[in-house]
């Protein structure tokens, strides 16, 4: 009753499909194009590759050291990666150079069956959390193998989903295996009924920075005091900005540089800036010398890291659930992060008992977080090494997952 539930409510949301769709094209033109491929249709499809599902920028970021470790291995295994999202898109041809990517058919049946008709996998990796019902169900129906590796599930993820346990049960069923990044995941993916879960630690802490095309230079800020606000969303710039004024008022010198997740809200992001009082410079103009940096160019976040001394890490004042503190923390910038870190928990914890994440709750702890560091350049650049040894101490779950991967996808060949 559930599938069948779900089915007629994804057909009643087509037409809200479709709105949405062209409501991301008007802010962002990439979405106008290869319309055809998320509904299974169009793009060259290379029949019995190894299927990689990611999402966007970030899980391709640090699915993709992965899938060429993988490649290596099985060299004679066509691949293709799909996503859903054009920055995504964008990070395939950039990490991934020539593999074939598509955009993922939305979970609809009939855009599932077309794509595998077309594509014919050999096997599906699903990274991260995602798990589409007809996706996985048709493919395991096909006969090929589906796998979600680095699986991280959130308790609150796992609550909606024991809503429908009989549905819930069923579509786990269709996972041949489910390697997770921590036991607390594990356990909750075991308490929704499903199988063969293990639990091997997060690949993201062996992912190395990627290529950097752009070409980030140093800004030159000198001994300025400088922080770096990564991966911020909406209402989070407000207050980023506001700690950077009280921030101003002890430090007149200081630098502050924003990159917001979405590059499409460049523009707004730069009106805030300007409406707060601030000098604006955009990154891709090249434009130091103002009080706040806009990092408006896909993929070199980590390439700016290193040209700060303390990071932010968005996505965790909201109720997105947090962002990845890794790639700064691999820099050796002290961590600091909103209360909403579930997407992130078990990483968190880590930094958090090597104190050298703070969480803040607001726009006044956050600039009293930064001040005290920038106060305490000895505790300051204790912490950012603590962070680097965090990194480093968790390495190795890269290695162990390509090694089972390539075990499974060996036998069922």
């Amino acid at each position: 009753m559930a599938k069948l539930l779900y089915n007629a409510l994804l057909l009643l949301a087509l037409p809200w499909v479709w709105a949405r769709l062209f409501w991301k094209a008007r802010l962002e033109p990439a979405y106008r194009q290869r319309i055809g491929e998320r509904f299974g249709a169009g793009g060259d499809l290379p029949a019995g590759a190894i299927w990689f599902h990611t999402v966007s920028a970030g899980e391709t970021n640090a699915a993709a050291p992965f899938i060429q470790a993988v490649q290596a291995r099985l060299p004679n295994m066509p691949v293709l990666v799909t996503t859903m999202t054009p920055s995504g898109s964008a990070r395939v041809r950039t990490l991934l150079g020539e593999v074939a990517h598509s955009y993922a058919p939305y979970d609809y049946r009939w855009a599932v069956a077309r794509f595998l008709r077309r594509a014919r996998p050999r096997a599906l990796v699903l990274m991260e959390t995602e798990l589409w019902p007809n996706m996985i169900a048709q493919t395991a129906a096909s006969g090929a193998p589906v796998y979600l590796v680095n699986a991280r599930l959130s308790e609150r993820s796992c609550r909606r989903y024991r809503r429908f346990p009989t549905f819930t049960k069923s579509m786990l069923g269709g996972l041949d295996q489910i390697v997770c990044q921590y036991e607390d995941t594990a356990q909750r993916f075991r308490a929704l009924g499903a199988t063969g879960v293990q639990a091997i630690g997060s690949v993201k802490f062996d992912a190395e920075p990627p290529p950097d095309p752009f070409g980030v230079h140093d800004p030159r800020f000198g001994d300025a005091p400088t922080w770096i606000a990564g991966s911020t969303h909406a209402g989070e710039e407000e207050a980023v900005l506001t700690a950077h004024r009280a921030l101003m008022a002890k430090h007149p010198d200081a630098r502050l540089i924003l990159v917001p997740r979405h590059p499409e809200r460049v523009p707004a992001v730069a009106r805030l800036v300007a409406e707060r009082g601030f000098t604006a410079g955009l990154l891709s103009n090249r434009d130091t010398a103002a009080q706040v940096l806009i990092g408006d160019v896909m993929g070199t976040l980590p390439h700016l890291y290193p040209f700060a001394q303390i990071a932010f890490i968005g996505g965790s004042l909201n109720a997105t659930g947090g962002h990845n503190p890794i790639e700064a923390a691999r820099c050796g910038l002290p961590l600091t992060m909103g209360p909403a870190q579930f997407n992130v928990a078990e990483v968190c914890a880590r930094f958090a008992t090597a104190n050298c994440l703070h969480t803040v709750a607001n726009a006044n702890d956050l600039a009293t977080a930064i001040a005290t560091l920038f106060a305490d350049p000895q505790e300051r650049i204790a912490q950012g090494s603590r962070a680097k040894d965090v990194v480093r101490q968790n390495r190795g779950a890269q290695q162990l997952l390509v090694d089972k991967l390539c075990e499974w996808l060996g036998e069922s060949r």
